[in-house]
């Protein structure tokens, strides 16, 4: 089986006629066409992505371990329980993407489109979401502890019962996000916009809050400091 790149140029051959459970580690994918390509259960470990389109792609359980997709298009790609840990998706557009109970354990996910993505139940610890698009987002029950969604966008993102431990929120846009039963114990939420912020039994123990914007949230840096 061919896979090419946009360009419709050969970049890689591979035995079969299928790319379910096909092994792709460490080939070099680079701007590569799998536009609704099934790699379902696919080793990708290591893959160059760079640029690569895989607009709806799917790729359930697939191993995309430490692979590059800097800058690829995944745009309503399915991900369920797919391993992404250390994988770089620095710039990558996941609009609408199924990420449900994928585990992105330390990847980079700096600058990404995640609008509208489905991350429920998804393993996001240590990861790094710095200036990451979420809005929309549905993270219900997602393990955030220790993330990095600096300066990130989850305006309306659907946080219900998510763990964001010590996550770090400096500058976030968090308007109209739903926190409903969230753990935020130790979080940084420094600047933080919380506008219309819903944070019903949401657990803020030792947060910080300096410089946050609470308005209509019913809370105030103080009463979470005390």
């Amino acid at each position: 089986m061919e896979i090419r790149d946009v360009t419709r140029e050969v970049i890689c051959t591979i035995p079969g006629d299928t790319l379910r459970d096909a092994n792709l580690t460490d080939e070099n994918l680079t701007r590569a066409d799998l536009r609704g390509a099934d790699l379902t259960d696919a080793n990708l470990r290591e893959t160059i992505l760079t640029g690569a389109n895989l607009t709806e792609a799917n790729l359930t359980g697939a191993n995309l371990t430490e692979a590059d997709l800097r800058s690829a298009n995944l745009t309503a790609a399915i991900l369920t329980d797919a391993d992404l840990t250390e994988a770089n998706l620095e710039g990558a557009n996941l609009t609408g993407a199924n990420l449900a109970r994928a585990d992105l354990t330390d990847a980079i996910l700096a600058r990404a489109n995640l609008s509208g993505a489905k991350l429920t139940c998804a393993r996001l610890t240590d990861v790094d979401l710095e200036g990451a698009n979420l809005t929309g987002a549905n993270l219900l029950g997602a393990n955030l502890t220790d993330a990095e969604p600096n300066d990130a966008n989850l305006t309306d993102a659907a946080l219900m019962g998510a763990n964001l431990t010590r996550a770090n929120l400096e500058g976030a846009n968090l308007t109209d996000a739903n926190l409903t039963a969230a753990h935020l114990t130790g979080a940084h939420l420094t600047g933080a916009n919380l506008t219309g912020a819903i944070l019903t039994g949401a657990n803020l123990k030792g947060a910080i809050l300096t410089g946050a914007n609470l308005t209509g949230t019913g809370l105030t840096g103080d009463e979470v400091a005390g």
